[in-house]
């Protein structure tokens, strides 16, 4: 193992991130702000 990148935990959650990103992109324009930033923040 030479990086953190090299985990597969990190590399789980890396793909479940990505995955919420994309979910969240269909939301309204007006959760932008709300909903969706506090679960992105969430996510990370």
């Amino acid at each position: 193992m030479k990086t953190y990148r090299d985990l597969q935990v990190w590399q789980k959650s890396m793909t479940l991130v990505t995955k919420i990103y994309k979910i969240f992109k269909g939301f309204p324009k007006d959760e932008a702000y709300g909903l969706t930033s506090y679960m992105r923040h969430c996510a990370i």
